[in-house]
Formats: structure tokens, C-alpha cells, sequence
């Protein structure tokens, strides 16, 4: 199963922030929209970063309240890992595993379509197996 697959079911919106907005705006935007990284983008609406929960409790832990004030392009992940639409689910799983991230951006033609949690990825491989199963009872049943 390929990245499209997932965005087919789950929707192509991405919530981004601009770079210049404070974390104080990020985690309430976090916190309304129920999502756990947000995608930071440049003044031309380009992919600048991406800014995790976890990147605002290390900002947090490193500048006490006063991060909130700071801005999200201090904070966010400027590396920011991507896949493409044709990725498949198990090569999705590796990387975010490896590298200890639970998002990542969709990048098709050089422009922003879509993220992929790690969620999306286990919720996706858990209803695959559940159909392969499903499938193999079929079978041996007919036989």
C-alpha cells in the first residue's frame, strides 16, 4: 500500500503555521485543531519546518514560559523529512522509526499535498492485515 492510499481515505488538508508566529499561537493551534505537529511555512507558502508537541515541551524545558513568546521558526525542525505519494507503508514506517519522528509531509511536484502520521500509517497497516486475514479464512473455508 502506497502514501495515496492514505490520503485518499484520510484528506489531503494540512494545517500550517507561518515561521514568524509564536509558539504560544502553535500550541493552541495544536491544541484546537487536536493534531500533533504542525507544518511551518515561508512567506511564499513553502515548506520552512515542521513543529512537533515535542519541540514545544523542549522549548518550554529550555526557556521556561518565555518560549511562548519566542517564535515557531526558533523551535521547529528545519530538516524536515518527506515522502511523495508513491512511498509505500512499511518504507513510511522504517524511516519514522529510524529517525524518531511521527510525521511527515507529502511532497508532489515540488509542492505541499498532504502529512502522514504515524497513526495514519498504523491505522492503515492494522486494517490491511485485518482484510489479509480475512481473505485467507475465505480461502480455506472454500477449500
Amino acid at each position: 500500500m502506497q502514501v495515496r492510499h492514505i490520503l485518499r481515505d484520510k484528506g489531503r488538508e494540512v494545517v500550517t503555521i507561518a515561521s514568524d508566529a509564536t509558539v504560544s499561537e502553535a500550541a493552541r493551534l495544536l491544541a484546537g485543531r487536536h493534531i500533533g505537529a504542525v507544518v511551518v511555512s515561508d512567506r511564499y507558502g513553502g515548506l520552512a519546518g515542521i513543529l512537533s508537541e515535542r519541540d514545544i515541551v523542549r522549548a518550554v524545558a529550555e526557556y521556561s514560559v518565555a518560549a511562548l513568546g519566542q517564535s515557531v521558526s526558533k523551535h521547529m525542525t528545519h530538516a524536515v523529512s518527506t515522502c511523495c505519494e508513491t512511498d509505500t507503508i512499511d518504507e513510511l514506517m522504517e524511516t519514522m522509526t529510524n529517525n524518531r519522528f511521527r510525521h511527515m509531509p507529502v511532497i508532489e511536484d515540488e509542492r505541499l499535498c498532504g502529512i502522514i502520521s504515524i497513526g495514519d500509517v498504523v491505522k492503515t497497516r492494522i486494517a490491511e492485515t485485518v482484510r489479509e486475514a480475512a481473505t485467507l479464512r475465505e480461502y480455506i473455508a472454500a477449500g
